[in-house]
């Protein structure tokens, strides 16, 4: 069985005029542990369990939904699924008091600034980091298909940006972005990762920020190329979508038939 989960980021918004606010800490307080951290002070986010089919995703999107939505007008905001901040905010460069986040701000102030964005970040699991690997240079070509399909941030500040997707625009920003290279095989990935650590570009494997790539701290392949959807079924949607993509590549790599750069 191919496991999924999902991860979702949201904005918390004023109800009178749309602006960024920063309740994070007291949203999360009222959640019960259900809710978590994002960069700034007016996000936050929330992941299923490990799940064996989609009807368990979006059961448990709807439910996490519920209980950040509710928590949220408890302290006098409301959640968005957004995918950039709509209107001009008075919070949006916040920045939320952990030390990873404090962190960031300091080596890149300017980029900071303009990250309140959401996104919605995917996880396949894989028999192996060998396979993971295969899967994730197969996976490749479609991320811009995925980006396009996915896009729900066009307005930022108070103003249309021209772009369907200003998510993408914006992780651009950062030294590590967009799809990743295609790699000779798991070798490569770690020393590519070695590379990338060990020259300063980024503080730790966290901030490899491409649009997919091995997970961490779970055994999966995680797609992070799709903007927060408005609705939970398109959220489901998507996952279906990654979790295709993925088994499609294990198969193929599984049959070493050849696949395109």
């Amino acid at each position: 069985m191919i496991t999924v989960g999902v991860e979702e980021e949201y904005l918390l918004l004023d109800p009178a005029d749309g602006a960024p606010v920063a309740r994070s800490a007291r949203v999360r307080a009222l959640a019960g542990g259900e809710v978590g951290a994002e960069l700034l002070r007016s996000q936050v986010e929330v992941a299923t369990p490990v799940c064996g089919d989609l009807d368990e995703v979006a059961g448990h999107l709807a439910r996490l939904r519920r209980v950040a939505g509710e928590a949220a007008v408890a302290v006098g905001c409301r959640v968005a699924m957004t995918g950039s901040e709509p209107f001009e905010g008075r919070a949006s460069s916040l920045v939320t008091d952990e030390p990873r986040y404090r962190a960031l701000a300091q080596d890149t102030p300017p980029v900071i600034h303009a990250h309140a964005i959401n996104g919605m970040h995917v996880h396949v699991g894989v028999p192996g980091r060998g396979a993971g690997v295969d899967a994730l240079n197969r996976v490749r070509p479609w991320l811009p298909v995925l980006v396009a399909m996915g896009a729900n941030s066009p307005l930022a500040d108070g103003r249309d940006t021209g772009f369907a997707s200003w998510r993408t625009v914006v992780f651009g920003r950062w030294p590590v972005s967009g799809p990743p290279p295609v790699f000779a095989g798991v070798g490569d990935y770690e020393r590519r990762v070695s590379a990338l650590l060990g020259s300063g570009v980024v503080r730790g494997r966290g901030q490899l920020y491409w649009q997919a790539r091995l997970s961490d701290r779970y055994p999966t392949l995680e797609v992070r190329a799709v903007d927060v959807q408005v609705r939970v079924d398109e959220a489901e949607m998507f996952a279906g979508l990654v979790r295709a993509l993925v088994e499609t590549s294990l198969r193929e790599g599984a049959a070493n038939t050849h696949f395109p750069l």
